[in-house]
């Protein structure tokens, strides 16, 4: 019974773990005029089982978020690619992304910023 005690807490310790290059990206100066600009975030698995991105969820309809769908193996990496689009807008912007995994850290949060030259400047 020790024994299998002892395997139920080593398969708990089990888990799959999203770890993020980087959690925030400055775009800087964009020219509205210019069109949407994109980022790509990369996520490595340092747990040691399969991570799987389930969703990612921008923080407004100005921010499409799309990732790989297929499982990421311990020591391996991913993609999350973050499209913004300045139409209608000026000034300065601050975005967030969740991204959920069926990892130890369930959501993570990406953060895009910047600033925006309206058309016609």
């Amino acid at each position: 019974m020790l024994i299998a005690a002892v395997l139920c807490q080593v398969g708990a310790w089990a888990q799959p773990k999203a770890t993020f290059k980087e959690s925030v990206y400055d775009f800087g100066t964009i020219k509205e005029a210019k069109g949407a600009v994109k980022h790509t975030f990369v996520v490595t698995n340092t747990g040691n089982k399969p991570l799987i991105i389930v969703d990612a969820v921008a923080s407004c309809g100005c921010t499409k978020p799309t990732f790989e769908s297929k499982p990421i193996k311990p020591g391996k990496t991913g993609k999350v690619t973050v499209t913004f689009s300045p139409a209608g807008r000026n000034g300065t912007f601050r975005k967030t992304i969740k991204v959920k995994t069926n990892g130890v850290n369930k959501v993570s949060t990406l953060t895009i910023t910047g600033s925006i030259i309206p058309k016609g400047r």
